[in-house]
């Protein structure tokens, strides 16, 4: 422990503009209770969701003052009593936390937090969280994605694009991904998917149906369903399913478009995922690291004083690639 009991954090004292993230230099470090794991961050993933949560325009609302951020990845500090599997010195990843992941220090409950096996470092460890347990959800649980079937992932580049790509090859499907820049396309076909498109094309769409020979895809992973929705139902095979991972507004469709392939919308939400869910998600993706295939890709890296930076560039970036991390 830091000879000095107070460490560097980002705190919110109001909803609004990234300018809110206020860099301190004299938070208290927590101390562990019951069943809980005090972790020195090394790395913390940067998630759209932090930016509608500080903005005061997600449904739940953390009480005021706050730090963001759950994906964290590091060193076991201390435990708190009744910790069984965790112990001082041990490498973690998290998938939540109590006090927040923008921080030198954090507290998170026993059962959010996972070993780092050796083959990761801290960087790709703190994007595992929020980005791999999404896509798993989406894939699995929400869309019952089976091997042989064609998987198309809308935005493909970023967090939960690439470890959606990554996880659907391994599982056994055929992967197609979008990305916005050439860059972000070579980064799709790197990590997973058989064939890569530009959404900015005018008629990628037209190409895409082509690729799968009219058949249209079994399963689509949807980023930016307010953009997409309407070209995803016209693209989907019968008895498809869109999972909704993401939306910045509303969209127009026409149900039409769902009644003769008999095709399903499914929103995706990881703060729903039972216990169970969780620990299923947590052994697959374990599976995945030993195997070598879940392989996190980096995207910008920032320093914590320069989180509100992070927060406005995820939000305006011309195309994501890889994911996002504040260097603690």
């Amino acid at each position: 422990m830091a000879s000095l009991k107070v460490m560097k954090a980002i705190r919110v004292s109001e909803f609004g503009a990234p300018s809110v993230l206020k860099f301190c230099t004299d938070v208290p470090i927590p101390a562990p209770g019951p069943k809980q794991v005090l972790i020195r961050v090394h790395a913390c993933g940067v998630n759209p969701v932090e930016t509608y949560i500080r903005a005061g325009a997600y449904a739940r609302k953390p009480s005021l003052p706050y730090t963001p951020g759950s994906d964290v990845a590091g060193v076991v500090e201390a435990v708190g009593d009744g910790v069984r599997f965790l112990k001082a010195g041990d490498r973690v990843f998290t998938i939540s936390t109590e006090t927040g992941g923008y921080a030198e220090y954090t507290l998170a409950s026993e059962e959010s937090v996972h070993k780092l096996p050796d083959s990761l470092n801290y960087k790709q460890g703190a994007a595992v969280g929020i980005p791999y347990f999404t896509a798993y959800r989406a894939l699995f649980h929400k869309a019952h994605a089976k091997a042989g079937e064609t998987v198309l992932i809308h935005g493909a580049s970023g967090g939960v694009g690439v470890a959606a790509c990554q996880l659907a090859r391994a599982f056994g499907l055929k992967v197609l991904g979008t990305a916005g820049t050439p860059d972000g396309m070579k980064l799709v076909l790197g990590n997973g998917a058989h064939v890569a498109f530009n959404h900015r094309e005018k008629d990628y769409v037209d190409k895409i149906q082509d690729a799968t020979e009219g058949n249209g895809v079994n399963v689509i992973v949807e980023m930016l369903s307010n953009v997409n929705l309407s070209n995803d139902l016209k693209l989907l095979a019968f008895g498809g399913r869109v999972t909704i991972v993401g939306c910045r507004g509303s969209v127009e469709i026409n149900p039409r478009d769902t009644m003769a392939k008999e095709s399903s919308i499914v929103g995706v939400s990881l703060f729903s995922a039972t216990k169970e869910e969780r620990a299923e998600t947590a052994a697959a993706l374990f599976a995945g690291m030993e195997a070598g295939w879940l392989k996190p890709v980096i995207g910008p890296e920032y320093s914590l004083d320069k989180a509100a930076q992070a927060h406005e560039d995820i939000i305006d970036s011309s195309g994501a690639s890889g994911k996002m991390i504040l260097i603690i």
